[in-house]
């Protein structure tokens, strides 16, 4: 699925020769054109040869693919090829990196071929390029994608008649068409599964199903959904079975308020939070505004905050997945990763939390990734005691101590950071720190780009760095 370099490649999908309806394929990267004439002419009959052959195109679309001459060249020659099929579902286009001549209407308005592109119905991987292979995301992209494929292999173009042995019986549809039995079924089957059931949570009785989100979850079903509309929720959440918890109105009207408790304790191997306000407010013990003990829960758009300890905390190897979320104003850290805790933290807004705004220690190895983390009263990011972790493309800035301090065996990759205007170093290795530290911008700090103490010189790596 990673495309090393991000190279140019094209997929190309050919039915095997013994049966309809069976895919084979091969991945061939598009190098750059070179040679003399005769074999570039040799090397584009060929190329002409197997598109002629193709059934179905899969681009990896990338800003290369569009800047490619052999790209363009190919996908130009499947377009005639498809239009002369009298098809237009052939290319299944598959977005991979972020390219402005698909997202730019003056760009794409000026490509044909780029027209062409955002025209299809393309699977958008933007968002699975850092997924391990492992992943049940990555699964489930592969799953839909070889659907669309199977899906295009059975269409039969118009008048065209169906082959004999092993079609499904079909039944008229309104209109004059027909459908089989098969797509019916699944139909009605998909259609069961986007919509699960669903409780209603609102604070004035009779109004919703429950006047609490714990009773909504006691008595939910794995795979529910629940919606909770605007009030104030005095509780504290343990969400321990796979549900999908919603806020139904403007997040900050929507607000959970935890005392002597965590705001939201997730102990399931799966499930999704997105559009609550999550306040720790006090007690008389450590407690999170969210604690992540397990699986992978996806927690998005929410606003979270802790007055007796950080305000997320990862650990015991959960994997989940944090977007555009506000993590501020809690008394301790913004997010702890620890004791082998995983995760994805991205487009985040980070800030003016007591402590720092990431600590990653004890083998927490998560992928910090376009967030801005800011106005801390200590660190923008520590990594302490053999923690990992990758952090790149995130705005770390006006933090009270360094932009990225690392100490005590703390090994994480930085990269491609934006580390300015805080009160320290944008960088701070000692005590053993480890790491490697590339392609940031290290300007604007007070004291300078770097403090690496001599015991971790040797350990640290620095490359192509602004300073």
């Amino acid at each position: 699925m990673r495309i090393r370099g991000e190279t140019r490649t094209v997929r190309q999908v050919t039915p095997e020769s013994s049966g309809a309806g069976r895919v084979g394929s091969s991945i061939r990267p598009v190098r750059s054109w070179t040679g003399s004439y005769s074999h570039r002419i040799a090397r584009q009959t060929r190329i002409d040869e197997t598109l002629d052959a193709v059934t179905l195109l899969i681009p990896i679309i990338t800003p290369a693919f569009l800047r490619s001459p052999a790209c363009r060249e190919e996908l130009t020659h499947f377009v005639a090829r498809e239009r002369a099929l009298g098809r237009g579902d052939l290319i299944l286009p598959v977005y991979y990196v972020t390219t402005p001549e698909l997202d730019d209407p003056e760009r794409r308005d000026a490509d044909e071929l780029a027209r062409v592109l955002a025209a299809r119905q393309y699977a958008d991987w933007r968002e699975l390029r850092f997924e391990p292979l492992t992943s049940p995301v990555i699964a489930k992209a592969l799953a839909h994608l070889a659907t669309r494929m199977r899906d295009t292999f059975w269409h039969q173009p118009q008048g065209q008649p169906s082959s004999s042995g092993g079609s499904p019986p079909v039944v008229p549809r309104a209109g004059g068409s027909e459908a089989s039995v098969t797509e019916k079924a699944t139909a009605a089957k998909t259609m069961a599964k986007t919509e699960p059931p669903t409780h209603v949570v609102d604070v004035f009785p009779q109004r919703g199903d429950f006047t609490t989100i714990s009773s909504a979850i006691a008595a939910a079903q794995p795979g529910d959904r629940i919606l909770v509309r605007p009030g104030v929720y005095q509780e504290g959440l343990v969400v321990d079975k796979p549900l999908e918890i919603l806020g139904d109105g403007p997040v900050a009207d929507i607000e959970v308020q935890a005392r002597d408790a965590d705001a939201l304790l997730f102990q399931a191997n799966f499930g999704r939070v997105a559009n609550l306000t999550l306040r720790q407010v006090g007690g008389r013990a450590v407690w999170y505004g969210i604690d992540i003990t397990q699986g992978r829960l996806e927690l998005e758009g929410c606003d979270v905050s802790s007055e007796q300890g950080p305000s997320v905390v990862i650990r015991n190897g959960a994997d989940p997945r944090l977007r555009r979320n506000r993590i501020q104003g809690g008394r301790y850290t913004g997010v702890m990763v620890h004791d082998s805790g995983l995760g994805t933290l991205e487009d985040n807004d980070i800030a003016v939390n007591g402590y720092s705004g990431i600590e990653i220690h004890s083998g927490g190895n998560p992928t910090v990734r376009r967030n801005r983390i800011h106005d801390n009263k200590h660190n923008g990011c520590l990594v302490h005691t053999d923690g990992l972790g990758i952090l790149e493309d995130n705005d770390i800035a006006a933090n009270g101590y360094a932009g990225v301090e690392i100490r005590n065996g703390g090994n994480p990759t930085v990269r491609g950071n934006r580390i300015n205007r805080n009160s320290y170093t944008a960088v701070w290795v000692h005590n053993d720190g480890r790491g490697m530290i590339e392609d940031n911008d290290l300007t604007g700090n007070k004291p300078g780009p770097w403090t690496i103490d001599q015991d971790s010189e040797a350990n640290v790596t620095r490359v192509d760095n602004r300073e």
